[in-house]
């Protein structure tokens, strides 16, 4: 372990001297004061493990660690972070540990403490390491991909097995089930990941235009062909190119994509000269190809050179709890994205997201959701708030469930017949204030809700918003 390096991301100038002395025997220390140097460092040393300061800027937030830790994440996915935080933003570095960080430690810092932090943090990583090809078993995210299904798990170890490799990769699968995404993973997981990722939709762009868009023309090859111009294909020299919706490519133009598979070269649109090009091809469709090839409309030979290795992304009613875990995931996104406190869904919102077939899969959810973070009245998602209409709700298996259920739906019902006044909800159902305030701690409700905002009642404390059923079995 001697000798490894390591990258020290901190903007207080004393902090790095300490730290590039103090560690200078056991690693090779680098240092970063801002996200910027720390982008620099990270591709060009590929530290297995960084120190990563939570809040970067003077008086900051903590949003700028957050979020270089994620991008860290997302590009090294084995990579080990440790958060560093002051004592007034440890809150922050425990959000962090639940984002992925492997640790964090306090400032000041004591130096024999963090270093047995780096020792363990590198045992860590080379133990991942060593068991690469198992290591995707139980993830629950691999580059942006999310979910710990069976069926994900299986994509994850193909993505792993065949991303080292430049074999061509064919990805199948309904419309909105993350092909680009498995795409994209490939291609950062890769010795070509600092080299271009270009996508490009082949059903997206006319006819006309597509061989051009892929390959390039020369000056004058076609009207308002002023200058020659560079295709996709090279744009993504030593790189990915993805072929979305490769299904809709003419005919003429399979011919042409095959040749290139063959050798690597490339005729631009009026050009007679052989351009080489290092590049490779991942290609996806929602289309069935054989049946394509049975109906003349797509080569068999080109077929063949695109699946070398074919991944079929499962469609999201088939990957069981993974669509509570990506609605969770895009809830935390979109909520801080757009800067609402939002906390959870209610038990009818989560009902209703199991229930409904996402018939466009991922990217509905994805879509639902955002909406939904952005409509919200309160602090939990509805089904409305989703423009889902509500799943029924199972019926209780236990004699102890139903009296719960019966008793938090008196409970309701006590304090929206007296707009939350508790003094004569209790009343009402014959028990103590203390009584009361507890029962309603037990079933996760909060009066204020129920309270008409005109009519205050004196003395009473609870003052969040609750939905309109036990909202913290919806947090997982």
């Amino acid at each position: 372990m001697a000798g490894e390096p390591i990258l020290i991301v901190d903007d207080e100038e004393s902090i790095l001297t300490q730290l590039r002395w103090g560690l200078a025997d056991e690693y090779d220390v680098r240092t970063a004061a801002n996200v910027a140097e720390a982008r620099k460092v990270l591709a060009e040393v590929r530290p297995k493990v960084v120190t990563l300061d939570v809040t970067l800027t003077p008086r900051g937030s903590g949003e700028d660690g957050l979020r270089l830790l994620e991008e860290i994440l997302d590009r090294y996915p084995l990579t080990k972070v440790i958060m560093v935080t002051g004592n007034d933003s440890r809150e922050n570095a425990l959000l962090a540990i639940q984002r992925g960080a492997v640790d964090w430690y306090a400032k000041p810092i004591r130096l024999e403490e963090l270093k047995v932090i780096l020792r363990r943090a590198f045992l860590v990583r080379e133990l991942e390491a060593e068991h690469a090809e198992t290591a995707t078993t139980g993830r629950k995210r691999y580059h942006k991909l999310v979910g710990e299904s069976v069926t994900l798990q299986r994509v994850f170890g193909l993505i792993q097995r065949v991303a080292p490799t430049d074999a061509t990769v064919l990805v199948l699968g309904e419309n909105g089930t993350g092909k680009e995404l498995v795409a994209h993973a490939i291609h950062e997981s890769s010795p070509r990941r600092d080299k271009p990722f270009i996508p490009i939709s082949c059903g997206a762009i006319p006819e006309t235009l597509l061989e051009s868009e892929l390959f390039g023309h020369e000056r004058g090859a076609f009207t308002d062909a002023y200058r020659a111009r560079e295709g996709k294909f090279e744009l993504a020299n030593g790189g990915t190119i993805f072929l979305d919706e490769i299904g809709d490519l003419p005919v003429h133009l399979q011919v042409k994509l095959l040749r290139f598979l063959q050798d690597h070269t490339l005729e631009r649109v009026g050009g007679r000269e052989l351009v080489r090009v290092d590049v490779r091809v991942v290609a996806a469709t929602n289309r069935d190809l054989q049946a394509a090839i049975a109906q003349g409309r797509f080569r068999e030979d080109l077929f063949y050179r695109l699946s070398v290795l074919t991944i079929q992304m499962p469609a999201l009613r088939e990957r069981g709890d993974d669509t509570r875990l990506l609605a969770e995931y895009f809830l935390e996104f979109y909520s801080r994205h757009h800067k609402r406190r939002l906390k959870g869904f209610t038990q009818s919102a989560r009902r209703a997201i199991q229930a409904h077939p996402w018939p466009g899969n991922v990217r509905e959810l994805e879509n639902r959701i955002q909406r939904g973070v952005i409509l919200a009245r309160d602090a939990y998602l509805r089904p409305e708030d989703l423009e889902l209409g509500e799943a029924p709700a199972e019926g209780p298996r236990t004699l102890q469930e139903a009296r719960d259920r019966a008793e938090h739906e008196l409970l309701i019902d006590a304090l929206t017949r007296h707009a939350g006044n508790i003094t004569r909800a209790a009343r009402d159902i014959d028990v103590s204030r203390p009584t009361l305030h507890d029962l309603l701690r037990k079933h996760g409700i909060e009066a204020e809700r129920y309270r008409n905002p005109e009519m205050p009642e004196a003395g009473d404390d609870d003052t969040e918003p609750e939905p309109d059923d036990d909202p913290r079995a919806s947090r997982g």
